[in-house]
């Protein structure tokens, strides 16, 4: 809608006012306008989603008899959704559903909120059944939306064409029940990415996001250019806006660039800085959705910075953030489950432990959450050597949790294996686990998982070798980037190395036909070792004795893209940017079709948009 407001005014008054509403709301010029040469057909496809899901959502005329009985005013349903929330992150699930499911089918929050607890038990459990239910709640969540939705006459419809919205006409009611429906949609798309494995799923499931995108665009308009009746009421809706705006924006700007040229032309656009932005305004304003935001920072500076990127998180601002929470929710699996997170990422792998366990323990409704403690767990024990206490948590995921067995059986083995005393019953287990690994690999919308398709490769590797892997559970660290917590503590990392070293002169007693694969990926992790103990000379030295293998490493070719990047992050270390740059770019150009490339790809993006980034502050 913007976007054709947009088109309609003159350039240089169109600038002004857009540039006026970015300097008075702090949104980003692109989150008010969008100058892409298709954004009117992306307008379009919105328009046709909008028709397709009232159509599907909302029925005017199955208004139960008795709503109007039922009805509740909005100040009243955001108190009660802001107790809910109280309730949720306090670990009082069900008196959180006591208090929503009464009005889930009349009131927008409590749908809502109804809806989400639904949705959390189907991603956390992975079941059909559960997958299904959740699917119905959002339906129903977004046809109570549509119900309190602003309704244009036809000839309001016609006009929206050609003349500016005019957002005073909304009440405060109305703008909310926009909001939600935003949110309600975007729970639905995810869904429908898991929900079957066809391309039309893929296809509807983007462009609902698509039009959710669209709907949190149009949040933004309404915030900053409508009267509002409740200043309680617009702190809580600007909550909701910087939350979804901020999250938007934070999430595209980490997808490789050649994704995100294409998601421009549809008409989506990412800013890192502005996202983050959002999300600390949403943070800092006592709105419904601040425990949101809250939760979107510190999943972003503890857990994506350190899986997908190379960059350190913003470790101050979470200890602030998780400071202020565990006040209000001393008890919250959440709060507490991030807590273990930080100090692991600092290095305090005992600490970590202690506060993962409290995790864990701090409650038994949901049984699912303890799986995020027992995964945490298995890699603190992994980084400390400590074999058998990780293998016991390896157990737990595997006899437990359904999100991937393939993953959690490989995993389990690798640990296993690391162990030089195992006995038969051990070899037994090691044996049944690597030959149910590959049963279990899944899709998700039609694709795939490249980690799963990585650990089948790496079973056919393991009977292929005699029932032998090198370091497997070291190369899994590796691959999951946990070797950036070895930096911050030398005595880990000293001894993840003399490990490699031994694994090395061990090689020079093998001879099969993987010997230089072995060899190279001994190599990489030494490289990537030395690199966070800061010797990067003897870190450049062993990544390019890895490179230098290329043409005769049989299959683990994945193995010379990492360790091309690695080094250039080894050159970025040592603030040598445009080396740094130049050899990333390489790895990027040079390197394709091998395991885990999106990984890479991923990573790549995230270090030349920091270096590009330090590079212009030091010119």
């Amino acid at each position: 809608m913007h976007i054709i407001i947009s088109k309609m005014l003159p350039t240089r008054i169109k600038n002004v006012q857009t540039s006026q509403l970015a300097s008075d709301t702090g949104f980003s010029q692109t989150m008010l306008t969008c100058e892409s040469t298709n954004s009117s057909r992306a307008d379009a496809v919105d328009e046709n989603i909008e028709d397709e899901e009232e159509n599907e959502f909302f029925d005017a005329s199955s208004e139960p008899d008795d709503f109007k009985n039922f009805e509740m005013d909005l100040d009243s349903a955001l108190e009660e959704a802001k107790l809910a929330i109280c309730y949720l992150f306090n670990n009082k699930f069900d008196e959180a559903r006591i208090l929503l499911q009464p009005y889930a089918h009349v009131s927008i929050y409590h749908s809502m909120g109804n809806a989400v607890f639904i949705f959390l038990e189907a991603i956390l459990t992975f079941e059909q059944r559960h997958i299904v239910r959740a699917g119905d709640e959002l339906k129903k969540c977004l046809s109570v939306c549509q119900r309190y939705k602003h309704k244009n006459t036809f000839t309001q419809s016609i006009g929206r064409k050609f003349k500016k919205t005019n957002y005073t006409q909304l009440t405060d009611l109305e703008a909310h029940a926009e909001l939600c429906y935003a949110e309600a949609l975007l729970l639905r798309a995810l869904l429908t990415f898991i929900e079957d494995e066809t391309l039309t799923s893929l296809i509807r499931g983007g462009m609902k996001i698509r039009h959710c995108y669209s709907s949190y665009k149009e949040c933004a308009q309404i915030l900053v250019q409508r009267q509002w009746e409740s200043e309680v009421s617009k702190v809580h809706f600007e909550s909701g806006v910087r939350m979804g705006v901020g999250a938007f924006n934070l999430m595209i700007s980490l997808l490789p660039s050649s994704v995100i040229k294409v998601l421009q032309v549809i008409g989506f656009s990412g800013n890192k800085t502005a996202g983050l932005a959002d999300l600390k305004t949403g943070y800092h304003l006592s709105g419904l959705r601040q425990v949101l935001c809250a939760m979107t920072l510190l999943g972003y500076h503890l857990i994506v910075c350190y899986v997908i990127c190379h960059q350190e998180g913003d470790l101050e601002l979470c200890h602030s953030i998780l400071e202020e929470q565990l006040l209000l929710y001393p008890q919250g699996v959440w709060f507490l489950f991030f807590k273990g997170r930080l100090e692991f990422m600092k290095g305090n792998l005992d600490e970590a432990q202690y506060w993962y366990k409290k995790s864990w323990k701090s409650q038994n409704v949901w049984t699912q959450l303890h799986h995020l403690s027992f995964w945490e767990l298995l890699w603190v024990n992994c980084l400390k050597l400590d074999w058998h206490e990780a293998r016991l948590y390896g157990s737990y995921l595997v006899e437990q949790s359904k999100w991937s067995r393939t993953i959690y059986s490989y995993q389990q083995a690798a640990v296993m294996l690391m162990n030089d005393d195992l006995d038969d019953i051990g070899r037994q287990t090691v044996e049944r686990l690597m030959q149910d690994a590959p049963k279990h690999k899944q899709r998700i919308a039609g694709k795939s998982l490249p980690m799963e398709k990585f650990i089948c490769k790496k079973v056919a590797r393991y009977f292929a070798q005699n029932r032998y892997l090198c370091l497997p559970a070291v190369e899994l660290m590796f691959v999951w980037n946990t070797f950036k917590v070895l930096g911050k503590n030398y005595r880990l990392s000293d001894s993840i190395c003399r490990l490699i070293e031994l694994q090395m002169k061990q090689l020079a007693h093998r001879n099969d036909i993987y010997e230089l694969d072995n060899q190279a990926l001994c190599l990489l992790l030494r490289g990537a070792c030395y690199r966070q103990m800061k010797q990067p000379f003897l870190a450049l030295q062993d990544l390019e004795a890895c490179m230098n293998l290329e043409s005769q490493v049989k299959e683990d070719t994945y193995l010379v893209a990492y360790a091309c990047v690695e080094s250039g992050l080894v050159h970025a270390d040592e603030q040598n940017y445009d080396l740094a740059i130049s050899t990333i770019e390489e790895a990027k150009k040079k390197y394709t079709g091998f395991s885990l490339e999106s990984r890479l790809n991923f990573r790549i993006h995230a270090a030349l948009m920091e270096l590009k980034e330090k590079l212009n502050d030091t010119t």
